[in-house]
């Protein structure tokens, strides 16, 4: 279909001379899936708050409660519980349990109202047409789980904790550069300077979560890291906080008064940290030990053998999570103003694009398809690979050791009597690090193999899960710091839209002492162009041109060849047979906990 067209169908759709079951038929016969065709009016400002909340699940309560425990295996362990500090997927899941945005992300990549009354939209006067502003109506009646009333005032407030620069939070990408005016006691406006497509973002799935004013207002600024609630949460979710282990356990007990109708199912809540994804696999699939095993980056085959005693299932859920490496710009292993990996350096080796380029012919994808992950990791040579229009077609993927040679000979990078090329008294011998985790050193070795035959070494460095991925400052092994050379593990991507997901590469987003290592932007790479095209991108209202600016960041990151992606990570877990849990690629996994149950 031409670009024009599309446009054309979707003003039809907006002026209401097409229906939006018409709109998507139509686009079906095209070769669009169903849930892509809903969301491309979703963002085109065509979608509605009925169409979306259809997404989810049947499930009718009758009653709260009744449902005994609900046992969560994470193997990688959370330290914190204040989703606006959160490093890491697992302290975003843990704080999740208590916290809740104004909306989150079903599978299908549309959006369901959570704290908001309904999903603001043209037709309902929440957007507006220009893009310039949306405006959210809060549940009534809503309580934090101390008995004090929900309202617009922690909403705002919320913004103004996330956006302070002397809080240093994760999530102040997505607060900063947005307005937001309390209408009245149930109601805000989102206020942007310029057009703006994705306008889900403030207050939105796991950047969203509202915290209490009441809590929050004594602690900011130097303080922000010593209020109670960063570790005892009070929140409006569906279980209420007992208590934290940090990189243990948290256990949460039903909400009494929670604000969904007859929800939770569930009495209690355990989310068990610790040890490793294989036993976590077996604790749920071989023993029923648990009763939902998270993030089960378990080679395929031993996955389909725990299946077999026929006590649980593998949940895959495809998305936007991509396991890939990373190739430092800057040198790990000089210190300026007392910090590694100081944005003023560069990588003494990877400045080289020819020893870039050969590091990226040096991994066989295929094989850690074939041989590791199975259906829990296509091989893929893209960053971005989800939603489907997002997907760039102008990247291969290739395994060449010949080829590396000959690029590496070809500029000048001579082989020493021990085997390892050096040029200039730079010498190709990299510390590569990952978390603990059985497919991870796999993958290490792989690389390792064929670095040899090309006369690169790399000295294999594995860190444990809950130090690689905490929130500590003072540890020099965690991944924001990135003290390496190379570096690999999952980025997630928690919205059914790029922005957010490709602003990890934006040079006001880098990492360093200065924001407490908090900038998304790990590798610490730097593009004028990309920076160019993503504030373009924000501003797009246009989904077919916009589109194409993603596949364009795609390719200018994934080309420089600092980073270099290796298989898509669809959300891979494990439940007991009876448990029905509502998962999402595009969001947390216990994005919406009040509506898992158990059947029988």
């Amino acid at each position: 279909m031409r670009e024009d067209d599309l446009r054309q169908m979707i003003g039809r759709v907006k002026r209401g001379s097409l229906s939006r079951r018409g709109f998507v038929t139509r686009m079906v016969a095209l070769g669009m899936t169903a849930p892509m065709a809903t969301q491309l009016l979703a963002i085109a400002g065509a979608g509605s708050a009925q169409a979306q909340a259809g997404s989810i699940p049947a499930y009718t309560p009758t009653r709260r409660g009744g449902g005994g425990a609900l046992r969560i295996l994470y193997w990688q362990a959370s330290t914190l519980l204040n989703p606006h500090f959160a490093v890491g997927t697992t302290n975003q899941e843990s704080s999740r349990v208590f916290y809740e945005p104004l909306a989150g992300w079903a599978t299908d990549g549309t959006l369901v109202p959570i704290l908001a009354a309904e999903i603001p939209s043209i037709e309902n006067g929440g957007l507006r047409e220009d893009g310039r502003a949306v405006t959210w109506k809060l549940k009534r009646g809503v309580k934090w789980h101390d008995g004090q009333d929900f309202t617009a005032d922690d909403v705002v407030f919320t913004w103004e904790y996330a956006r302070n620069p002397a809080n240093a939070t994760t999530t102040s990408g997505s607060y900063r550069d947005v307005n937001v005016v309390k209408v009245d006691s149930h109601t805000v406006r989102v206020e942007f300077e310029r057009p703006t497509p994705f306008w889900a973002d403030a207050f939105v799935a796991s950047a969203g979560c509202i915290i209490p004013q009441h809590l929050f207002s004594g602690f900011v600024g130097a303080t922000a890291r010593d209020a109670p609630t960063n570790l005892r949460p009070v929140g409006t979710g569906p279980y209420r906080f007992v208590s934290f282990a940090p990189g243990d356990n948290l256990i949460g007990a039903l909400n009494p008064t929670y604000h969904g109708e007859n929800r939770p199912y569930f009495d209690t809540i355990e989310v068990k940290g610790g040890g490793d994804a294989v036993s976590a696999a077996r604790a749920v699939l071989q023993t029923g030990d648990f009763d939902y095993a998270w993030n089960l980056q378990v080679e395929d085959e031993l996955l389909v053998r725990l299946e077999a005693a026929n006590r649980g299932r593998v949940n895959i859920v495809d998305g936007g999570n991509i396991e890939f490496v990373q190739l430092n710009v800057t040198d790990p292993n000089r210190e300026v103003d007392g910090e590694r990996s100081h944005i003023s350096t560069q990588h003494p080796a990877f400045r080289d694009p020819a020893v870039r380029q050969a590091m990226a012919l040096l991994i066989d994808r295929n094989a850690l398809q074939q041989f590791i992950y199975g259906r829990g990791g296509p091989a893929t040579a893209n960053f971005l690979n989800n939603p489907p229009r997002f997907n760039s077609t102008n990247l291969r993927h290739e395994f060449n050791v010949q080829r590396a040679n000959e690029i590496l000979d070809a500029a000048g990078w001579v082989r020493g009597r021990d085997g390892v090329r050096a040029k200039d008294g730079v010498r190709l011998s990299f510390v590569y690090q990952t978390s603990v985790n059985a497919p991870r050193q796999r993958t290490q070795a792989i690389y390792r193999q064929a670095a040899q035959r090309a006369g690169i070494n790399l000295d294999l460095k594995s860190v444990t899960a809950s130090v690689f991925f905490s929130a500590d400052v003072a540890n020099p092994d965690t991944f924001p710091k990135f003290y390496a050379d190379m570096q690999m593990y999952t980025t997630t991507m928690p919205q059914a839209d790029p922005q957010r997901f490709m602003n990890q590469y934006v040079s006001w987003e880098v990492s360093q002492r200065a924001n407490n290592w908090q900038g998304r932007n790990i590798v610490r790479w730097r593009n004028e162009e990309y920076d160019n095209i993503f504030r373009q991108a924000e501003n797009e209202l246009d989904p077919v041109k916009r589109a194409e600016m993603f596949i364009r960041l795609n390719d200018l990151i994934v080309g420089s060849n600092h980073i270099i992606p290796l298989v898509k990570r669809p959300l891979v877990s494990a439940s007991l047979r009876n448990l029905r849990p509502v998962l999402s690629a595009w969001d947390n996994t216990h994005w919406l906990l009040s509506d898992w149950f158990r059947e029988g």
